[in-house]
């Protein structure tokens, strides 16, 4: 759908240039407790690839989870002088979606602080929806001004190509457990002041076993410029995901970029079946990578598509460091790499 919208503001793309990377560290008082020595190793290795390249903010349970993770990633050699450690409560560790929405407001970031209710209020989420307000409080971005919004919506859940696009899911925003009295024209109406959009793509087809997200599009389609996107593809037809992703490629052939071209669409591989302890099928994707600083982190899986996705992914972001982290540990848990990060963009953050 075309949208008119105020020029400015703007939603960034996630290849622009940041401060930092927050993350929300696990602790046993959350649904991590069974995997947690499994769990900190995974964000031990995100925090020093990011901390290569920029600065992490970390969300702690308490003083004692406070000196816990300090000793971690000193351990782990991430450099103290780019960390930022704030203790703030939490129910559980995915900040792409209890994290702020950063836009750029006449030049100069602000902060969307969007309500967070559990994916739909599957699960209590009253601590994580107030981490963003009690991080601006400590004084963790400054005089970066925050802007709560009474609108239900989670960073996996849209995609901005920083120039007016945004591609999302129907199956996610549309859900009732979000925002039941706005409509699909309601919400794009409201995006579009938020975000400063010209667009709004809505994908009706793509779903992972698994995800309890309701298809968050970081899970299946990613842009990586304006003219391009990134997309899990299923090639099994045996595979109970096929008709989904299947349906949701043809979709993707069908969108035009804002020049009305066709985008250049990067397939991902299809990595083997994963299943967690109840045996329930783990929603594994190469689609959940995160862009930093001269970076791409990409997940990997121990499984022998791993290569083919690195390999795909340096095609998208030639001129960027394709650095794997082993996720295997986190999906465990239904999210994986981009689930657990949020982007903070340059200007965002307190000063050093």
């Amino acid at each position: 759908m075309q949208t008119a919208a105020p020029v400015a503001r703007r939603l960034p793309a996630e290849w622009e240039p940041q401060d930092g990377i927050m993350l929300t560290w696990p602790h046993e008082r959350s649904d991590w407790l069974p995997w947690l020595a499994e769990v900190e190793p995974v964000y031990v290795a995100i925090a020093r690839a990011v901390s290569a390249r920029e600065r992490v903010l970390v969300c702690v349970r308490d003083e004692a989870h406070r000196d816990h993770v300090v000793a971690l990633l000193a351990a782990g050699g991430v450099p103290r002088g780019r960390l930022m450690l704030h203790v703030v409560p939490s129910n559980d560790s995915w900040a792409r979606d209890h994290g702020p929405i950063t836009v750029i407001d006449g030049g100069r970031p602000r902060l969307l602080d969007f309500v967070f209710n559990g994916w739909g209020g599957k699960y209590e989420a009253g601590l994580d929806d107030r981490i963003t307000a009690e991080l601006a409080r400590q004084g963790a971005f400054g005089d970066t001004p925050r802007e709560p919004v009474e609108f239900v919506l989670e960073g996996g859940g849209i995609e901005s190509d920083g120039a007016g696009t945004l591609l999302t899911t129907s199956a996610c925003l549309l859900s009732p457990g979000r925002n039941p009295a706005f409509p699909r024209a309601a919400i794009e109406r409201c995006l579009a002041e938020l975000f400063g959009l010209q667009r709004v793509l809505w994908l009706e087809h793509g779903a992972l076993e698994g995800d309890d997200t309701d298809s968050h599009i970081d899970t299946l389609a990613r842009f990586c410029d304006e003219r391009t996107i990134a997309y899990v593809r299923c090639s099994e037809r045996a595979d109970p995901h096929f008709a989904q992703l299947d349906a949701m490629e043809r979709e993707l052939r069908a969108l035009r970029d804002a020049r009305g071209e066709p985008y250049r669409l990067v397939p991902l591989p299809w990595p083997g079946a994963k299943h967690g302890r109840d045996g329930r099928r783990l929603p594994a994707t190469y689609a959940n990578f995160l862009v930093i600083n001269g970076a791409v982190l990409a997940p990997s899986y121990r499984d022998p598509a791993d290569a083919g996705a690195l390999a795909q992914l340096r095609l998208c972001f030639p001129d960027r460091e394709i650095i794997a982290i082993d996720c295997l540990p986190l999906i465990q848990q239904y999210g994986s790499l981009h689930c657990i990060t949020m982007q903070l963009p340059a200007g965002t953050l307190a000063p050093v």
